[in-house]
């Protein structure tokens, strides 16, 4: 419908990021696990049954997404159309993470809603896809007891910080701009690591090689250690950030963070093709948990 194009963001870059994979020859078809949607039995994990109804009120949704014509559309297009592909990223980063249990990292090329709570959405986040992911490791995934969240996006992640605000077995690392949105002074509390930055960063140089950086020092600190580690990558929807997150990836596996053997093309990898029927099979499981 082109409802991107009224946003400001470059919604269209999770594609982009795939489609560069491609062309570099680091993935196939094959080897994606398609995300599934997440169904209401699974928000209901986190999210209020009044939150959800919510969502059932266009300029609700228009509100949160920033997208003001939004409002005006019947609310079942915008279920189609702009909640449903949201759902379905949620229902992706719920499935990386049982993925990063199992063999150890994932990536969820979308996601990281982080602004949005159990209660309240915002900032383009509808749905609370960390908060999820979290608790549905937690509450069926045996083993799984402390989360830490690093959340190196320039906005403040007030979302997972409220819902996570009383819990002590997840520790949050926060890297922010002080004074751009949302300012959430209360969400604050629930910050164990916070990193507050001034006006005047460099992009320039941050942009280019600092993400690239950024991600490899994280991953190598959790590879090293041999936690499992998720990756979302909804932060930063300027027009050339799909290259630079495909960048990253690409670094990732150059290094050998992520498993080269799930990084092939063309040739045929048994052994990876059952990790993925496996890991689908146990997916689909966890959800009906």
């Amino acid at each position: 419908m082109g409802l991107e194009k009224l946003h400001p963001f470059d919604a269209g870059k999770w594609g982009k990021v795939i489609n560069f994979l491609k062309e570099e020859k680091l993935i196939a078809d094959d080897l994606i696990v398609q995300a599934r949607e997440a169904t209401d039995e699974d928000l209901f994990v986190v999210h209020t049954r009044r939150y959800l109804n919510k969502l059932k009120w266009s300029f609700v949704v228009a509100t949160i997404t920033e997208i003001p014509p939004v409002a005006f559309l019947p609310n079942f297009v915008v279920q189609r159309k702009v909640l449903k592909p949201l759902r379905t990223q949620t229902g992706g980063t719920i499935m990386a993470g049982k993925l990063a249990v199992d063999r150890g990292w994932a990536i969820n090329v979308g996601g990281g809603f982080h602004h949005c709570s159990s209660d309240k959405g915002g900032g383009f986040c509808a749905y609370a896809d960390i908060t999820l992911a979290i608790k549905f490791l937690f509450e069926r995934v045996q083993g799984v007891s402390k989360a830490t969240i690093i959340d190196l996006d320039a906005h403040q992640g007030n979302g997972h910080e409220r819902d996570f605000m009383d819990d002590h077995r997840v520790y949050i690392m926060d890297v922010y701009n002080r004074y751009i949105y949302p300012g959430d002074g209360f969400a604050k509390r629930a910050i164990k690591r916070k990193v507050e930055l001034e006006w005047g960063t460099e992009d320039t140089e941050y942009l280019q090689k600092g993400i690239v950086k950024r991600d490899e020092v994280v991953f190598k600190a959790a590879r090293r250690r041999r936690i499992p580690i998720l990756m979302v990558t909804s932060g930063g929807y300027q027009k050339r950030t799909a290259r630079i997150i495909a960048d990253s990836i690409l670094n990732l596996h150059n290094l050998g963070l992520i498993d080269k053997e799930l990084a092939t093309s063309g040739a045929v990898n048994p052994k990876v093709e059952q990790m993925i029927r496996d890991s689908a099979k146990d997916l689909t499981n966890l959800s009906l948990q």
